[in-house]
């Protein structure tokens, strides 16, 4: 099971990160828990300089923008080839 973290403070685009990572995992049909990080310093604790954050297995792959459902699928594909 994958472990996916959306980091960011709750605004627009880091609510439409999560409800696109929800969208690819569904439609892949990938086991994956979606964690919503929302606290400053647990989102510093990753080293990134602007949010919206996307965390596959505790590797960044995204951040600073909302990347594509295809670059998201990729990172799943990515991490389940990895795990």
């Amino acid at each position: 099971m994958l472990t996916i973290k959306v980091l960011g403070s709750g605004c627009a685009n880091c609510k439409k990160l999560e409800a696109l990572t929800r969208q690819v995992i569904d439609q892949m049909a990938v086991e994956a828990e979606v964690i919503k990080v929302t606290e400053y310093p647990n989102i510093m604790a990753y080293n990134i300089m602007s949010t919206p954050g996307l965390v596959i297995n505790e590797k960044v792959v995204s951040f600073g923008r909302i990347p594509s459902p295809a670059e998201i699928t990729i990172f799943v594909a990515n991490a389940l080839e990895a795990a």
